[in-house]
């Protein structure tokens, strides 16, 4: 059943919102923590939830030709200072511990279930948005990195943790950061290990575009503006980058089974260290995290 905009302004979720604004054609979709802000499997379930709902407006709304339909959707947060800090670590010990291949092969699936429609605009002339205000760790990055466009305040910090503890970020790091960058620089910037700033991958061209602290929000108006008499090229444009290298689901989930495959053969020092990492995000975040006990 197709919504008009009064019935469609705000939706909620346990750990995500939806916000249309008509008047912008867009609609603002927020991650919503009620502990450590991961990556957890039920803010999964509700991200998914959300992209039906968005995507189906959206496909409807242009197959009726709508002149004023959905256009665009931003990924941001509600927590200040944070924009996801990845997987759901805790998770990822207990099933490990657990020798559960299938349940952790199934949370790598959940993620790239939610990051291929936003990587390729629900198959519809329609830009999705990151807006990064905060810290994007990991699964964040990735989030991050799976919209069309990458807004991201000076204060923004980015990286992937995973090498430290052996394992490398398998739910489409890669395959987005290539397409931005180049594959060699790609590798470069996974394996470091280093957080970054916005502004350095803004000069490097990961980050769209860059804006003062507290203005993101201004920003993503503005952006949207700007964009409004010249759609139609700029989504010409993005069809020829993604001839020129298109994403396809099976190039994400061929990488998720070398992900699991990584996963079940951590050592027990790398264990350690993952939980070392639970054990500060739940101090700085608060929650009760609960963990197998590491064994050894």
């Amino acid at each position: 059943m197709s919504m008009n905009n009064k019935e469609s302004k705000n939706i909620n979720f346990n750990f995500m919102s939806l916000e249309f604004e008509p008047e912008y054609r867009m609609v603002w979709a927020r991650f919503k923590y009620a502990e450590r802000p991961c990556m957890s499997e039920a803010l999964l379930q509700d991200v998914a939830r959300a992209q039906q709902i968005v995507s189906k407006k959206a496909a409807e709304e242009y197959e009726l030709g709508d002149g004023h339909r959905l256009q665009y959707q931003v990924l941001a947060s509600d927590l200040k200072g944070v924009f996801s800090l990845g997987g759901d670590l805790a998770r990822f010990i207990t099933l490990i511990n657990q020798k559960n291949r299938t349940a952790l092969r199934q949370y790598a699936k959940a993620c790239i279930d939610v990051l291929y429609p936003s990587a390729t605009s629900y198959g519809l002339p329609f830009t999705t948005i990151s807006l990064v205000q905060g810290e994007a760790l990991g699964g964040g990055f990735e989030a991050a990195l799976s919209a069309n466009v990458l807004i991201a305040e000076k204060q923004a910090r980015f990286g992937f943790p995973e090498t430290v503890f052996g394992l490398f970020p398998g739910m489409g790091a890669f395959s987005f950061l290539a397409r931005r960058l180049n594959p060699g620089l790609a590798k470069r910037v996974i394996a470091s290990g280093k957080v970054y700033t916005a502004e350095e991958l803004y000069e490097m061209g990961v980050v769209d575009l860059l804006v003062p602290d507290g203005e993101g929000q201004q920003a993503v108006y503005e952006y949207i503006q700007h964009q409004r008499h010249r759609s139609s090229g700029f989504f010409g444009l993005d069809k020829v980058v993604e001839q020129y290298n298109p994403l396809t689901y099976t190039e994400l989930s061929d990488v998720i089974d070398l992900w699991v495959d990584t996963a079940m053969q951590l050592s027990q020092k790398n264990l350690k260290l993952m939980h070392y990492l639970v054990q500060a995000q739940e101090k700085r975040w608060g929650g009760n995290v609960q963990i197998e006990t590491l064994a050894g």
